[in-house]
């Protein structure tokens, strides 16, 4: 039996010991391997080019080139590269920043080991690490003060409902099964939701979805 390729990782922080920690974390752990390191954001868009990663676990604030700036280009020249961006604090605006860039996601420095591992793994399979909570929070702490946009009118009922489901956090699996539908249902769905609001992602799709008010923020 073939053994599956291990999913490739760049760490990228601009504390060297933060990096040796996460190496030590997750390196070789359930088929994750740690191909390179990056301190600052430059670095890590070079270090990108040169060895296609399959996650670039990201650090919001670096000097020089910070961790928004980097995961814009990586989202624009590698998109089949996950960004995972590490943060200290959730109420971070740079990580509705980063979000807003196309990070796939955030994770708390602090996060136990096997909740990095499974980050990691979470956003290399095509979903997105999204704390309802935590996104809503950001949301409102960005949002400019008066009433909301107009809602989604432009989504079906269904994919709606998918939207809401993805708001409060579900993989793709967890709303096939609310829903009572195929995962590929689902998957399709989702592919037309983002088309639908010119977005790369989900966590995009969940943004715009509280922005407008289509997902209440309270």
């Amino acid at each position: 039996m073939t053994e599956s390729p291990s999913v490739r990782v760049l760490l990228v922080d601009d504390e060297e010991l933060v990096r040796a920690g996460l190496r030590a974390l997750v390196d070789g752990e359930q088929g994750i391997a740690v191909v390179g390191e990056a301190g600052d954001g430059a670095e890590a868009i070079s270090r990108t080019k040169a060895l296609s990663p399959d996650v670039v676990c990201m650090d919001v604030r670096m000097p020089n080139v910070d961790g928004i700036q980097a995961t814009r280009v990586l989202t624009e020249r590698h998109p089949d590269t996950k960004v995972l961006v590490l943060t200290t604090f959730e109420n971070d605006d740079y990580v509705h920043e980063a979000l807003q860039a196309g990070a796939q996601g955030f994770l708390l420095k602090r996060s136990a080991p096997d909740a990095v591992v499974s980050a990691i793994l979470t956003v290399h399979q095509g979903d997105s690490l999204l704390y309802p909570d935590a996104v809503r929070r950001l949301v409102a702490a960005a949002a400019p003060a008066g009433p909301a946009r107009p809602g989604l009118p432009m989504l079906s009922q269904r994919e709606g409902d998918v939207l809401r489901l993805i708001a409060r956090g579900c993989s793709n699996a967890e709303i096939a099964a609310e829903l009572y539908v195929t995962i590929e249902t689902v998957k399709t769905h989702v592919t037309s939701i983002l088309g639908k609001l010119g977005v790369r992602d989900r966590v995009q799709a969940v943004i715009r979805a509280y922005e407008t008010g289509f997902v209440p923020l309270d």
